[in-house]
């Protein structure tokens, strides 16, 4: 007889009492979960102390104390797995993607209007969030909570072991991966290889995640848009909430982004990509998978495997949620396991071309 997931206690920390009171509804539907609720941190830290929470789901504009600050606090302190609710309008999207910097595992969109009816056709996914949420491994850190300049980047010097090649890396990652993408591709050389990303992230975010990241890269790194070329030295990230697939452009490489259902419940699909790139580049590509909770890419980067693609995968020890890849080494889609401060240097060294 299956057993059933473990029992989470909830803390919802927003000053709007329309959002608390829909949180609390939505998270109700699940027998398995018990919520609380703060209208700002300075009584979340209250009621922390009084019952520890498994997961907290927290807005970033609060009276009082906002909640960056409350985060890096909490993160130095006493961390535990936090997913932020935010807007997908202006300095709210910068202030939820400096929140994952900070150490919140996944962020979901907060809407201007029509919580509510938002969050009840949300049900299965915003579950399925704080229950990978609470698998999440957070570390102790110590950040400063106000937003870093963004410092322009000189082009690195390329490494004399490294040549651009034609091939092609395809990244999937969900849980965790926004802070280890960003330190794969600071890692790459200005002439690295082309690489096409899918991270779930919901729409609105996406943009200014790459923006973010090709303003302290060596590489340009853009979202995805429909028939954009993959070139060397750039990355480009699937938009949220579509899909993205490896085409051929003549001799070259380009994508595709289109809408669809959801695959492996989830738009953009990392399954979808790597199915993709098995069909189109084979043996010109490689494939990793990163971490993430539940199995989105496994079966694709078996067909990548398969195709003649060389595949890594994100080891345990490394990843804030370790269920993507178990998931993939399981199903026989891998090559081979490396931890993520060894990932950059692996990807680099697949890609060479032949005799170097």
């Amino acid at each position: 007889m299956p057993q059933s997931p473990a029992r989470l206690h909830v803390l919802v920390v927003d000053d709007s009492a329309v959002v608390r009171t829909a949180l609390q509804a939505l998270l109700a539907k699940d027998p398995g979960i018990t919520v609380a609720v703060a209208s700002d941190p300075i009584i979340a830290m209250t009621k922390i102390k009084m019952s520890r929470p498994d997961v907290i789901v927290l807005d970033l504009q609060m009276p009082r104390m906002d909640g960056l600050t409350f985060l890096a606090r909490l993160m130095a302190e006493q961390p535990l797995p936090v997913v932020v609710c935010s807007s997908q309008a202006g300095p709210s999207t910068e202030a939820a993607l400096r929140a994952l910097m900070l150490g919140a595992v996944d962020l979901i969109p907060k809407p201007q209007i029509g919580v509510r009816d938002f969050l009840e056709h949300s049900v299965t996914q915003f579950i399925e969030t704080i229950r990978g949420a609470a698998h999440a491994r957070v570390n102790r850190r110590v950040m400063p909570a106000a937003p870093a300049a963004s410092v322009a980047v000189q082009p690195r010097a390329v490494s004399p072991e490294y040549r651009a090649s034609d091939r092609v890396v395809a990244i999937g990652a969900s849980t965790g991966g926004t802070e280890a993408l960003r330190q794969i591709l600071s890692a790459m050389p200005a002439n690295g290889p082309a690489m096409v990303i899918v991270q779930h992230m919901p729409a609105g975010f996406t943009a200014a995640f790459a923006k973010q990241l090709s303003e302290t890269c060596a590489i340009e790194v853009k979202e995805a848009a429909d028939g954009d070329l993959l070139v060397n030295g750039r990355a480009l990230v699937a938009p949220g909430n579509r899909h993205v697939h490896l085409v051929r452009s003549g001799s070259r490489y380009a994508v595709r982004v289109t809408d669809g259902a959801p695959v492996s419940r989830h738009r953009p699909s990392v399954d979808v990509l790597f199915r993709s790139v098995a069909a189109v580049a084979g043996r010109n590509a490689v494939g990793v998978i990163m971490t993430g909770m539940g199995h989105d890419g496994a079966e694709g980067l078996r067909d990548m495997r398969e195709a003649g693609a060389y595949t890594l995968a994100q080891d345990e020890a490394s990843c804030v949620v370790f269920g993507m890849p178990r998931e993939a080494i399981a199903r026989g889609g891998v090559d081979r396991v490396v931890s993520l401060s060894h990932l950059p240097a692996a990807i680099l060294q697949s890609v060479q071309p032949a005799g170097h």
